[in-house]
């Protein structure tokens, strides 16, 4: 992964590959730092209803609300916005012969999944942030 943005400005979270070796789990390394994506129904959050904040396992920095988190069927956590627009980078991605719109962390440049639009989902936005459970930590709302 890079450590600077499409802009040229360096990620503030970034670090050297080696350092996130040793910082992640080699399936975490797998989907946060080479793009990968984990086995669809196998993630811990992906039918989770507890109320909180998802942030990225890689570097802490907050990214989605649970309020925004919603049943898609499609095998991951699923969002129809992050918190703030500034708390993801957005970038095309033409791997696998079609134009998807990959979703990074905006601190430190870790893929947590893609975005999609138009599906028809009765939500606000029409959009789902298809996220990688493996590529968040919840942080479940003071009781």
């Amino acid at each position: 992964m890079p450590t600077t943005r499409p802009d040229g400005t360096a990620y503030a979270g970034a670090r050297s590959e080696d350092e996130w070796r040793s910082e992640l789990s080699p399936e975490e390394y797998h989907v946060l730092r080479e793009a990968g994506t984990e086995r669809p129904f196998t993630g811990e959050y992906n039918e989770t209803k507890t109320t909180g904040v998802y942030a990225c396992r890689a570097c802490g920095h907050e990214l989605f609300s649970s309020e925004t988190k919603f049943t898609s069927h499609c095998g991951w956590p699923s969002f129809w916005s992050p918190l703030a627009g500034e708390n993801v980078v957005l970038l095309p991605d033409d791997s696998l012969g079609m134009r998807r719109v990959e979703v990074r962390c905006a601190h430190c440049g870790s893929h947590l999944g893609h975005v999609f639009e138009g599906e028809g989902y009765d939500t606000p936005t029409d959009q789902r942030y298809c996220i990688n459970s493996v590529s968040l930590r919840l942080e479940p709302a003071a009781s």
